[in-house]
């Protein structure tokens, strides 16, 4: 059957007919040659009008959206829409891809643009955020991604003026982004008064930072940095789509079908109407323009493109015509010219030549056109309507002939017959209706056997028949012209059809896939002489089948171009071309059909690149013509190494299971045992599903792999050393090539690729994320800088990576198809090939994805699967390994020829300098000459030819080769049945290491004497290894069965083995030879074990659940134990040899007396008392312990106790081997654990010394031998993991200040609420009452007085027209630490509070400010390197990770001039606790507050994120870079210690071990610091320092103070440690200590701070001295001489700070807060000049009139007056039980009022004296009081309360003032009120969580400022009745600021907030 091979012609696309003009704009560009570029459907067009020539670019796998030209005008980009959309970068000259950027955006790519110099490029995509990405698109890496808007975003650009700034608009909005880092941060245009808020369609940029944007009204809005500046008003009459700059200025085209130009400054050239224009006409509209020189090219909706000449500017030429809106369907050709016909919904009629590629005629109709046919005459064109009529036109001039309407539904067919004489019209009423044509169209009949509508109608070639298609699939037969159904198959068998178009019939069942019953195939055409059928679907396909295609599932050829249905295809009249059409796309291809004659010679069209195969993947046809696969190979492929349990996935199930396990472990547990064991030897090799995977290191050693096991092997001293890095099965090895460094890949769920050395075997770089289930081929390429790799995920992703950095470099699906082989170009590293299934293919590099091409056969081969490939002499050259023996030869991608070279599969070759290796199934290694034209030498692999001095014996002749490798003289040589030979060029062959063969191996005996070990296994081997120095397999067996057990009798001579059969039998230990056997049972023999002492009976386990017991000698059964209700796993036997004790599979443990056999009952308890000759069971209560947290999942299979009874050593399901104490008691024991087996460990046992332990692994097939190290015995060698699935409950310590810092949950700003517990309707929602007194305009009435009293009067009012930030007085030392640095040696220190960074002269107090942290910051951090000298980098609070401006961020900064460097937005979800820099200063470290506490490694300057990993399931507090390192650092936490290696893009982690000292416990750790030879110390909360050498504890300084170690600080110059805890005061001890380099000698520095208790939080050291920052937010300089402390900066201790107060004429200022403490401070000596500890927390605080006395209101409702003077109490009282909220002196100094959250106000008079006795109160306020102000003549009182109301009182009655006109009198002496009509405009819109705290009028009487829970604060004129008045606003303080305040002479504002931080902001005052 020919259908099974695709068809040998071809199609080339050669024309295109459309232009996308609907839903897309500025898509149209010159190109630097001139050309046109654009796109239409799938495919990038370039036209070159010139010579009337079309190229086309076909990367993309959907329709292109958006298109983006580069600055030099000859690359293009074009963004796509799709599921996975990726972005192009192609050549316009070319049409060839240069860059793919993917995996980014989702739904679409809406917007493109370059910046200037064409190396970055944005995209927008159509996600629900809009995201908005910066790529580097040459290396195709996404540089910074932040999302975009909540709404379509319609034009991007960059800044073509400014670096690193863009500006996007779209619905509603335009904003203004600048980059930084990776962070992309956008600023809202205001539009102010300037314009209407509206939808912005296109922009462009200009310089001064001038952009220019057209609107949805047809404005201009000009923008002037983000403030609109002006409009040019009715640019056009309706939306602007496209606006173009060029040298010569702006072009910009509308809805309204005008172009118009204009100059540099925007000022209007010229205007085009095109409505006007020749080929114009009503409702054009102008989607693009393009402006070059005196050139312009127009795209409309229409589908058109015009090229206008500017000097005739009357005449538009129109280059390109398209259908527009609506579906196309309709496709005819006219019968004897190349003309084609088409219609559409878009009512248009339109006649194209497809010589001139041209349309030549066009007619509009009445209705939507739905088909179309052409007479055979060619004189009638009849049209098909979607109303049910159809039409008759005259093709020369469009003229009508007929239009009838009979049906009702839409006519989707008609064809006239072949003789002409008949019209058959098919409607979707099911009908068909015959028309004569000679008749005028008169009805003849109608067929009407369908119950669907019509799809398709075929005459036969004698028009007496008709055949149809329905929507239901159905064919049916008609005669003509009546209309008869035929209902006699056998009448139609002979006919001959005129045309074939039906999608269903015997003759086109190929065109459908085998196993589907989809009806996605909209339209077919057959080609009787080429025999080839065309065919169109639903997913945008053209397909080419040969004809008839009979067998479901043809192979066929497909081309891509069309982005949704093609609706129609067809042949021209000479069949030169096809016709298709699209449905959505409006456009119809034409098709050049080459024929298979011409395909020779057309050999250069090699096949279209595309990132979606052209050739026929897809077809499922039996594939009877490749040959069967190899035995060996079809194994291979059916291999998954899917795992139920991944490793990774243990830590989640762990926390899974410990919830449901949080009763069990109360029990204190025993420790892990001091055992340990080392990896000693393995013996295996990894050949029966891996090949290549062999190699001789630079060093002579060989490097291999076995289970998860790297091996280097010495052959000379005939030792390994490992590399122990991975934890699962290693699937591929690949060696650099100065054969030094070698790559494996693993299994995982997210498998990795180690890169690692092989003197050190330390890994250089860890690669994932990428690949899915396994990495099953890696290589490097020629420089070694480069590494690629294939996965085993569904799509078979081949990656390629720059391994050093980690860094992915691109990525693809490699084939649907498993690839057994990836191989880089050794020329050109951007080349690499894949082979594997049926396929082979070639790659080149193209920015983040890869271009491949599969390899071309032509007619000189199958299509055969690849095994092995490598390249040749040239960078054209390549050679590839059949999986039928033979060699193909390659040049570039076609198949020269072939070579026969063994007999079965080729699995290895490689090249050498001057020929080839192969190496094949058929156990022959073959040396060829450089163009394999001549084999040169075979060398066979035989028994006979093994040398003396080999390691083992070889198990047959001839084994399959998987690997070779050169080198040294020698041939390495791999093989299928894990043997590794070196074979001498002479012929001798030495066998150096093996293993079992494939087959799971479950058997294991240690002798009883002797270092030998006996092993038996699936593969039907029996086999007895040396352990001793020779390692090597000292005999073999061939069993007739497998085995799954064997046992050594205990004088060694003899050796038992159970087979799996249910067969045992016993061999001579020695000669391996048949004693006797028996065969009593079916199932498997699962345990056989001989009695102790004389060995006199043998008890033989089985799957059939009994227990068989022989006497040895006489050899007969004389006992079976019966009663287990499973299989038998397990079997052990008591030191008397009378008592066996059995496991089974259903978890039992049994007891049966020996040798009868009869069950016993044993309590658990007494069990454990008997003495056991061996113990391997896993039940019972003494190993109770070593089930882990997920036994559910997990069993463990095999345990074996030493003979001196200390220690359990166990093998589990997920490869661990495991040590515990023996016995293990109670759940959960602690153990060492040890990976190196990768799945099942079937057994292990020690030796009879136990000396070694030797362990099975199942599936790896290798039987591994570890030497036991004794406790004591240890050179320090970095120790095994050290754990066990649940931490110790045993707590880590407690101290309140830990706890507090621990569970602090910090609020983001912009998710605010309100501090004050208010409630009501916001005063901007509030209905205003109507004002009784509406004066008339004018008036006799006296002017309204002020409204506030002005203590100015005279001087001309100024107003405040900004405030600029001079002095904080704060620090955050309550929760964040290490925060507090020397710079510029020692003159300046830096720290941070609320949202601010400080730089705080020491001599002067000056400070200045970094302001650009948008909220809290938690970190801050010093870069020490000298090149980059004052540089800061701090982390702040932040949102969800989402990459937008709320996310929390690291800015990297310059303390001298406050310049941002860069910005790192990272996913620390809430915010980032710790930042560090590395030493070269290059990289930054951040952790987050995250629940996984991830750790993050930045390269800070390019704001690249280099690694990130889940830290710890707690706290981290901090962690910091080794100052020597850049890769090492050490994270500290709550019960955390952790030693980290960053390996390229990984994170290693290990624990910290504190076995090596007796009683040490996991405590929580606060505080790191570093010693020389990797010592590293850390501060624990118990006032401990641990020093860890490596990560192992070495040493604890017990108490290095009394509480909490807080800080440490190691000083780079001389190495001595600063630590700083918490401790109260005492002779000899203080808070802060400084010691030696090792932490043995200090002295203790006290800070004279007169605290009960000192708490340290931050540490640092400079020249003599030591810097603290405490908790109680005070900063002091320590002299290291003299121990002098000096205060530097001082704060209150805990927020918020409610009181303030200003002097009514110094510029001192009091703040009281709930730290107790009211203080005062100086503004122009910057410091605090005297606090007074109240002992509870103070609310509000005022000064008299005089300034000469000062109220304090108490939380506790009490209130206190002292005197200014003496700071004496003049009196006091405590007439309220709740807090006292506001406090305030009349101006007369008579009264003071008090109001309190008691909703009252109390009314006291002071000339009565300090009795203080309340004289009235104000009645029936509504809420508690927030503010209180006094009228200036000391009657009136206003109030504002919680519930958003103000009230007004009489003083001193306390009546409340009803009057609306009396209240609008009244001048007030201040206004702090929130309330009220005057204040309207202070209330923002987003208030809806949020309040607004707290204002303050200056003294001026024009000036208000505002605080509120956003943190910001606000400067509004005053009044500001008006709502949402016009603003300024300053940012810096955390959310809540609480209280604001004007000092005197409106000099400076003070504000106080929740972050316990005062802000002294200057005013600046207009000029006059």
């Amino acid at each position: 059957m020919a259908a099974r091979s695709a068809p040998s012609c071809h199609l080339r696309l050669e024309w295109v007919y459309g232009y996308r003009g609907h839903q897309c704009r500025n898509n149209l560009y010159y190109t630097a040659a001139k050309e046109i570029v654009y796109f239409v459907a799938g495919v990038g067009v370039v036209y070159s009008p010139r010579e009337h020539r079309q190229k086309f670019y076909r990367g993309h796998s959907d329709d292109i959206i958006s298109l983006a030209l580069h600055p030099e005008r000859v690359l293009v980009a074009t963004g796509q829409v799709g599921k996975e959309p990726y972005i192009c970068v192609w050549d316009s000259y070319t049409v060839q891809t240069v860059s793919v950027l993917k995996d980014v955006h989702t739904h679409g790519v809406a917007c493109l643009a370059f910046d200037l110099d064409g190396q970055r490029l944005v995209s927008v995509g159509l996600d629900s955020k809009n995201a908005v990405c910066v790529w580097d698109w040459k290396r195709g890496k996404m540089l910074s991604m932040a999302p975009g808007h909540t709404d379509r975003i319609f034009d991007i650009s960059w800044d073509l003026y400014q670096p690193n700034k863009l500006v996007s608009c779209g619905v509603k909005h335009i904003k203004f982004w600048s980059l930084c880092g990776n962070a992309l941060t956008p600023k809202r245009g205001v539009f102010g008064k300037t314009g209407d808020l509206q939808t912005i369609l296109c922009l462009a940029c200009a310089r001064d930072e001038l952009t220019y944007s057209g609107a949805l009204n047809g404005d201009i809005y000009v923008w002037k940095g983000i403030n609109l500046i002006r409009t040019i008003q009715g640019a056009h009459t309706a939306g602007i789509f496209s606006m173009n700059a060029c040298e010569e200025g702006f072009a910009t085209g509308g809805r309204d079908g005008c172009i118009r130009l204009w100059d540099l400054t925007f000022k209007p050239i010229t205007v085009i109407d095109l409505r006007e224009a020749d080929q114009g006409y009503k409702g054009l509209s102008v989607r693009s323009v393009c402006w070059r020189g005196d050139h312009i090219l127009v795209g409309t909706q229409d589908s058109e493109i015009f090229e206008i000449v500017v000097h005739e500017r009357n005449k538009p030429f129109l280059i390109m015509q398209g259908h527009c809106e609506g579906e196309l369907w309709a496709l005819a050709i006219h019968p004897t010219k190349p003309l084609a016909v088409t219609g559409s919904d878009d009512r248009s009629v339109r006649i194209w030549s497809l010589v001139d590629h041209a349309l030549i005629a066009r007619c509009n109709m009445e209705e939507p056109i739905r088909c179309a046919a052409v007479n055979v005459d060619g004189i009638h064109l009849a049209l098909g309507m979607k109303d049910g009529s159809f039409t008759v036109l005259r093709v020369r001039d469009m003229t009508e002939v007929v239009h009838i309407k009979d049906r009702k539904e839409a006519i989707h067919e008609l064809k006239y017959s072949p003789d002409g004489a008949y019209l058959a019209v098919g409607c979707n009423d099911s009908s068909v209706d015959i028309y004569g044509v000679a008749q005028r169209y008169k009805k003849f009949g109608e067929c009407v056997g369908s119950l669907s509508f019509i799809t398709h109608l075929d005459w036969s070639s004698d028009s007496r028949y008709l055949q149809t298609n329905d929507g239901n699939g159905k064919r049916l037969f008609y005669r003509m012209p009546g209309g008869k159904e035929v209902a006699n198959k056998e009448e139609i068998k002979g006919v001959h059809w005129a045309s074939w178009t039906c999608v269903s019939g015997l003759e086109v069942n190929g065109i459908w896939p085998k196993y589907s019953d989809v009806n996605d195939i909209n339209s077919v055409d057959g080609n009787y002489i080429g025999q080839v059928l065309v065919t169109a679907d639903d997913y945008g396909i053209v397909k080419l089948f040969r004809y008839p295609c009979l067998r479901k599932g043809a192979k066929f050829k497909k081309y891509i171009g069309h982005s949704a249905h093609v609706t129609n295809v067809r042949w021209s009249h000479d069949y030169q071309w096809v016709i298709s059409i699209g449905g959505a796309d409006h456009s119809v291809f034409q098709w050049k059909f080459i024929p298979e004659r011409k395909l020779k010679d057309a050999l250069h069209i090699a096949p279209q690149e595309s990132l979606a195969d052209s050739n026929s993947d897809e077809s499922d046809s039996d594939l009877s013509d490749v040959p069967e696969l190899d035995s060996e190979i079809e194994q291979e492929t059916q291999l998954t190494y899917r795992r139920q349990v991944y490793k990774e996935d243990l830590p989640q199930l762990k926390e899974q299971y410990k919830e449901k396990q949080k009763s069990g472990t109360s029990k204190r547990r025993e420790r892990a045992p001091g055992n340990s064991i080392r990896l000693h030897f393995v013996h295996g090799y990894r050949g029966y599903d891996c090949r290549s995977n062999l190699f001789y290191t630079q060093t002579g050693e060989i490097v291999y792999h076995v289970a998860a096991v790297g091996v280097v092997y010495n052959r000379q001293q005939n030792t390994q050393r490992f590399y122990l890095g991975h934890d699962d099965d290693v699937l591929c090895l690949a060696v650099h090539p100065v054969r030094d460094l070698v790559a494996t890949g693993q299994v995982g769920r997210d498998p990795s690729i180690h890169i690692w050395d092989t003197e050190t075997t330390k890994p250089l770089s860890i690669l994932k994320g990428y690949h899915q289930y396994g990495v099953c081929a890696v290589d490097f390429s020629a420089d070694g800088r480069r590494l690629a790799s294939a996965g085993l995920d569904d799509g078979h992703t081949v990656v390629l990576w720059d391994w050093k950095r980690g860094e992915r470099l691109s990525i693809t699906r490699g084939s649907k198809d498993k690839i057994f082989v990836v191989k880089m170009n050794p020329y050109v590293p951007d080349k690499l090939m894949t082979a594997g299934i049926k396929h082979i293919k070639f790659w080149r590099r193209a920015g983040g994805g890869l271009i491949g091409r599969k390899g071309y056969i032509g007619t000189l081969g199958k299509n055969d699967t690849m095994m092995s490939a490598v390249y040749g002499w040239t960078e054209e050259m390549a050679f590839s390994g059949t999986s039928t023996g033979d060699v193909c030869i390659w040049r570039d991608i076609f198949l020269v020829k072939t070579v026969k070279a063994h007999d079965g599969p080729v699995f290895s070759m490689h090249a050498l300098e001057k020929g080839f290796v192969t190496g094949g199934k058929d156990g022959v290694v073959a040396l060829w000459d450089d163009s394999f034209e001549r084999c040169l030498k075979t060398y066979a692999i035989k028994r006979a030819a093994l040398a003396p001095g080999s390691k083992g014996l070889l198990l047959e002749d001839n084994p399959s080769i998987r690997a070779i490798s050169l080198g040294h003289g020698h041939i390495l040589v791999g093989t299928k049945n894990g043997e590794i030979l070196e074979v001498d060029k002479s012929g001798p062959i030495t066998l150096l290491v093996q293993g079992h063969m494939e087959g799971e191996v479950w058997g294991l005996a240690t002798h009883p004497y002797l270092p030998i070990c006996a092993t038996v296994s699936d593969d039907k081997t029996l086999r007895i290894w040396d352990l001793s120095p020779s390692h090597c397999m000292l005999a073999v067996r061939k069993l007739k069965k497998g085995g799954r057990c064997c046992c050594f009798s205990p004088d060694g001579k003899a050796l038992a083995v159970g087979l799996n059969d249910g067969s045992f039998l016993m061999a001579n230990a020695d000669t391996l030879e048949d004693l006797v056997s028996f065969h009593h049972r079916k199932d498997i023999i699962s345990d056989i074990r001989f009695s102790p002492g004389s060995g006199k009976y043998l008890a033989v386990a089985s799957h059939d659940s009994f227990v068989d017991i022989y006497n040895v000698l006489s050899s007969k059964r004389v006992g079976i134990c019966k009663g287990a209700t499973s299989y038998i796993t397990h079997v052990d036997w008591d030191i008397r040899g009378k008592l066996l004790q059995v496991n089974t599979g259903a978890k039992e443990q049994l007891f049966f007396e020996a040798p009868r056999g009869k069950k016993q009952t044993i309590p658990s308890g007494e069990a454990e008392k008997i003495g056991w000759a061996s113990w391997t069971s896993v039940l019972g209560l003494c190993c109770e312990g070593i089930w882990p947290v997920i036994g559910e999942v997990m069993d463990v299979t095999a345990s074996c106790l030493t003979s001196d009874k200390t220690v359990l050593a166990t093998g589990d399901d997920l490869g661990f081997v495991k040590l515990f104490r023996y016995p293990a008691k109670g759940k959960f024991g602690k153990f060492k654990r040890y990976v190196a087996h990768s799945t099942h460990v079937t057994n292990v046992r020690w030796t009879y010394d136990d000396s070694m332990l030797v362990t099975l692994g199942g599936a790896d097939m290798s039987l591994m031998v570890w030497t036991n190290e004794m406790e004591g015995y240890r050179e320090k060698r970095p120790c095994d993991s050290e754990e066990s699935d649940i931490d110790s409950e045993e707590d880590g310590g407690y101290d309140s200040d830990v706890t507090r810092e621990n569970e602090i949950s910090y609020t983001i700003r912009a998710l605010s609420t309100n501090i004050r517990p208010m409630f009501g309707i916001k005063p901007h929602l509030q209905q205003k009452e109507p004002s009784t007194d509406e004066r008339p305009p004018v008036s006799r009435a006296p002017p309204q007085p002020e409204k506030l009293q002005t203590n100015n009067v005279g001087k001309k009012k100024r107003p405040i027209e900004d405030l600029v930030l001079e002095l904080v007085f704060g620090y955050r030392g309550r929760d964040c630490r290490n925060n507090v640095h020397y710079l510029n040696d020692g003159d300046d220190i830096i720290y941070h509070t609320a949202s601010v960074g400080i730089l705080h002269n020491v001599a002067t107090g000056t400070q200045s400010f970094y302001q650009e942290h948008n909220d809290d910051i938690l970190c801050l951090t010093v870069n020490q390197h000298p090149k980059f000298i004052n540089i800061v980098a701090t982390g702040q609070v932040g949102d969800s990770a989402d990459m937008s401006a709320t996310a929390p961020s690291v800015h990297v900064w310059d303390a001298v001039n406050k310049q941002t460097l860069s910005i790192l937005r990272c996913y620390h979800s809430k915010g980032v606790c710790s930042v560090s820099f590395s030493a070269t200063g290059k990289l930054l470290l951040s952790v987050g507050l995250d629940p996984e506490h991830t750790v993050t490694i930045w390269r800070w300057q390019e704001g690249a994120k280099i690694a990130s990993r889940a830290g710890h399931n707690q706290r981290i507090f901090v962690a910091e870079f080794r100052p020597d390192s850049d890769s090492q650092f050490v994270s500290v936490g709550v019960k955390h210690v952790k030693f980290w290696t960053l390996a390229g893009r990984a994170l290693l982690s290990k624990k910290g071990l504190l076995s090596a000292l007796e009683d040490a416990r996991m405590q929580t750790m606060l505080a790191v610091a570093f010693g020389a030879n990797n010592l590293t110390f850390t501060g624990t909360v118990s006032g401990d320092v641990c020093v860890w050498k490596d990560h192992v504890l070495c040493r604890i300084v017990a108490r290095a103070h009394n509480g909490p170690v807080f800080a440490m600080y190691t000083t780079l110059r001389d190495g001595l440690i600063v630590t700083g805890g918490k401790e109260r005061p005492s002779k000899e001890g203080g808070a802060v200590k400084l010691w030696d380099q090792e932490l043995r000698r200090c002295r203790a520095f006290r800070l004279e701070t007169g605290q009960a208790s000192d708490c340290v939080r931050s540490v640092c050291r400079g020249k003599g001295k030591i810097l603290v920052g405490t908790r109680n937010a005070e900063i002091i300089e320590v002299g290291e001489k003299n121990a002098a402390c000096n205060v530097l900066v001082n704060g209150h201790v805990d927020g918020p700070v409610w009181g303030l107060a200003t002097h009514p004429s110094r510029d001192f200022f009091l703040s009281a807060a709930e730290d107790g403490t009211v203080r005062l401070w100086d503004i122009a000596d910057r410091k605090m000049l005297n606090k007074v500890n109240l002992g509870h927390a103070a609310r509000t605080v005022c000064y008299s009139p005089e300034g000469d006395m000062v109220a304090i209101g108490m939380k506790n409702g009490e209130f206190i007056i002292l005197l200014v003077s003496s700071l004496k109490i003049w009196g006091k009282k405590r007439d309220r039980r709740c807090a006292i909220h506001d406090i305030r002196f009349s101006p007369d100094s008579r009264f003071l009022a008090v109001g309190s959250s008691e909703n009252s106000v109390d009314f006291y008079d002071l000339t009565l004296g300090p009795t203080l006795n309340r004289i009235s109160y104000c009645k029936d306020i509504p809420s508690f009081v927030i503010q209180m102000d006094f009228s200036a003549d000391g009657r009136h009182l206003q109030v504002s309360t919680g519930c958003y109301k103000r009230h007004v009182y009489e003083v001193p009655s306390g009546k409340h003032l009803m009057d609306q006109a009396a209240i609008d009198r009244i001048t007030w002496a201040t206004w702090t009120s929130i309330l009220g009509d005057e204040v309207m405009g202070i209330w923002s819109r987003h208030a809806e969580k949020a309040d607004v705290n707290c204002a303050c009028v200056s003294h001026s009487g024009i000036s208000l400022v505002t605080g509120d829970d956003f943190g910001m604060v606000k400067l509004f004129d005053f009044p500001c009745p008006e709502k949402f008045a016009k603003h300024k606003r300053f940012l810096g303080h955390s959310p809540h600021v609480t209280n604001i305040r004007f000092t005197s002479g409106d000099r400076h504002v003070i504000s106080a907030g929740d972050d316990c931080s005062l802000f002294v902001w200057k005013c600046v005052h207009m000029p006059h």
